[in-house]
């Protein structure tokens, strides 16, 4: 499956293209955010994947993202436009960790962060917990405590398993994401919260199969590999593998829009394919990607590659 959502991304990349007013009047949730989004799955890929070809394919892909940002003078601009956006600095911080930087980007982000400003209270604890992670990339000093705000998130709080919509859950998943920096450090997954994931995440997964939200059952995999000792559920990659439309992508819920219809396709399957190409890849990860390690070769076929 991480094949094929590659494959499907990489013919789709010209609809990553950023358009010639990004900076000014283009809505970022539908430009800089796929874009952003693109970045950062696949920087996980290319570094981690053990199959050398589906690591190039991410690579190449991540390269796009970087030339789109135009060697990040890009976040240079949208920083001086709006100095308290949290956006440009948790893009920023994934070409950060992979030591792409900007000198004048960085110089700007010392004057910003340090503002009062910046430090107040977000509404959105896991976005808080997103700038957190991307502070720490950039190597800025954080506005605020982790661990503090971890307590006050989903994640954190562990709510009662039944009152868990579906935007609670989207929020926990990203509440683990950030966490464990997208599952490099899947160590800092508190027990507590380990076997709170590992208890209800089956009966999670089961209902939004369910109602075919492929996005977010591809987001509750990547969690279920972010596990200590990660359990591996053959039956949920096999629904998530037939949700697959003919060209390899992944629908966001339920069978997709018309094949012919290019812009609808993009935007109803390129998170849902990113995703199941990131969860493929942590799920071979936890399996154990060495060679000779049988557990990990016997399910490669189904979900990992």
């Amino acid at each position: 499956m991480v094949g094929d959502s590659l494959e499907w991304l990489d013919a789709a990349r010209g609809d990553f293209r950023l358009p010639p007013n990004v900076t000014t009047d283009a809505d970022p949730n539908l430009t800089l955010k796929p874009l952003g989004e693109l970045a950062e799955l696949t920087h996980l890929i290319r570094t981690s994947h053990p199959r050398d070809e589906l690591r190039q394919v991410a690579d190449g892909l991540f390269a796009f993202a970087w030339n789109e940002t135009r060697g990040a003078e890009l976040f240079a601009e949208l920083i001086r436009g709006e100095p308290h956006a949290t956006y440009p600095v948790e893009i920023y911080g994934v070409f950060a960790q992979a030591g792409l930087r900007n000198t004048t980007v960085e110089q700007l982000l010392a004057a910003t962060t340090g503002l009062r400003g910046w430090r107040v209270t977000r509404d959105d604890h896991t976005r808080t917990l997103a700038v957190l992670n991307a502070e720490r990339r950039i190597g800025l000093a954080p506005h605020a405590d982790f661990e503090a705000v971890l307590g006050l998130t989903n994640l954190g709080l562990m709510p009662e398993p039944w009152a868990l919509d579906r935007g609670g859950a989207y929020g926990l998943t990203h509440d683990v994401f950030h966490l464990t920096d997208w599952g490099r450090a899947r160590g800092r997954l508190p027990r507590a919260q380990a076997d709170y994931l590992r208890l209800w995440l089956p009966a999670w997964l089961e209902n939004w199969l369910d109602e075919e939200l492929w996005d977010l059952a591809g987001e509750l995999l990547a969690v279920t590999a972010c596990l200590p000792a990660a359990p591996y559920d053959p039956v949920a990659w096999r629904r998530l593998a037939d949700a697959r439309r003919a060209d390899g992508s992944v629908p966001d819920r339920g069978a997709g829009p018309p094949a012919g219809d290019r812009a609808a396709t993009f935007t109803a399957c390129y998170h849902s394919t990113l995703v199941t190409a990131f969860a493929g890849t942590l799920a071979r990860i936890a399996l154990g990607a060495v060679e000779g390690d049988t557990r990990a070769q016997v399910h490669e076929s189904e979900a990992t590659r």
